[in-house]
């Protein structure tokens, strides 16, 4: 299982050695951009209507990983009408300002492995390698899970099984998973602190450098 695993993150950061230079975000003009984002993302505990599950919070999240998850919905990766609507209408500049300004001055950047095995889910050790034990990304492309919604993690990792999202790394994780781990796993990790939060109505930079 150790081998497979880590032949997977293998797999997954091989294209970031080639990727271009991405555009550096302006929160300004994201802040403009992210107005239609603000109605869903922005409002605590909003929930998606149907099927019914709660949005994902944002805050705290690494841009880059917003990012790619923007460009996943526009491409159809990741299956959802809304966010397939809304990434559709930003180029990649569009996406890097309104991540910037999601994410917030102060994202979550220290992954760590330091919850030993008797006191996390067995189902924990499919997700170390690119999560921690702290729900933390070891890099910017890897999302950020400590303290997300416990019924949004389950619907992420359900839809890894079932297609709704069709990475490849993250469908070969899921596929290993169960029922009761899944349960176990968002349980886990959205109690996990520091945590996510919800995008605040007024997000200052000031203290960002």
């Amino acid at each position: 299982m150790a081998l497979r695993i880590l032949g997977l993150v293998v797999l997954a950061l091989a294209p970031l050695a080639v990727q271009a230079q991405a555009p550096t975000g302006d929160a300004t003009r994201g802040k403009a951009l992210a107005y239609t984002c603000n109605g869903c993302h922005a409002i605590p505990n909003y929930k998606n209507v149907y099927p019914t599950y709660s949005v994902p919070k944002l805050h705290g999240q690494r841009p880059e990983y917003l990012v790619s998850a923007l460009k996943a919905y526009k491409s159809g990766e990741r299956s959802h009408g809304t966010m397939h609507s809304q990434a559709s209408s930003l180029n990649e500049q569009d996406m890097a300002d309104v991540a910037v300004y999601l994410a917030g001055p102060q994202v979550l950047t220290q992954s760590k492995n330091d919850v030993p095995a008797t006191a996390r889910p067995k189902a924990t050790e499919v997700c170390l390698a690119c999560h921690g034990t702290n729900g933390v990304g070891i890099t910017a492309d890897y999302p950020s899970i400590a303290g997300q919604h416990k019924d949004y993690i389950e619907r992420a990792l359900h839809d890894y099984q079932k297609g709704g999202r069709k990475n490849p790394v993250m469908a070969g994780m899921a596929a290993t998973l169960t029922p009761a781990d899944i349960e176990q796993l968002a349980t886990y990790y959205s109690s996990q602190s520091p945590s996510l939060t919800t995008v605040p109505k007024k997000v200052s930079f000031l203290s960002s450098n």
